[in-house]
């Protein structure tokens, strides 16, 4: 029997006072990058989302680092998304008795990290058999079949 090492850590924030498309603007510069990048990158954005973020990767990474004993220089970040919350719905009183709806949107985070020195052997296999299998100079799939006219 074949026993598959867990290679990913993840973190999750939950109920984020903040829009889901504010922090999206952050995710995207973050994700597929490496710890250390991240941290920095983090640091220097001037939004206000990068709190959280930031409090969310070095929770991810000490996570990574005790349950995978790996270390933070072979993290990087495989996982970053943003979810909608539920919006905390208020009233606010107007002129005339009249109430006006105030909608405060929350978000749901999650980032995930991975140790890629855990995950050399099964990226090197894929690599290997993706470049095989897809390669149009070898006649692989792609050439073997669509590369004709």
């Amino acid at each position: 029997m074949i026993t598959k090492k867990k290679t990913e850590a993840y973190a999750l924030g939950q109920h984020i006072s903040m829009s889901a498309h504010k922090a999206r603007r952050v995710i995207d510069q973050i994700r597929g990058r490496s710890y250390e990048e991240t941290l920095m990158i983090l640091e220097l954005m001037p939004y206000r989302a990068c709190y959280s973020i930031f409090k969310l990767v070095y929770s991810a990474a000490a996570n990574a680092s005790y349950t995978l004993d790996s270390d933070e220089t072979n993290l990087i970040i495989s996982k970053a998304e943003v979810n909608e919350g539920t919006a905390v719905k208020k009233l606010k009183p107007r002129a005339r008795g009249r109430s006006f709806p105030i909608k405060r949107p929350t978000c749901h985070i999650t980032i995930a990290v991975k140790d890629i020195s855990l995950d050399e052997y099964e990226d090197a296999f894929m690599t290997r058999i993706n470049e095989s299998v897809y390669n149009k100079s070898r006649g692989g799939f792609l050439g073997g079949i669509w590369g004709k006219k």
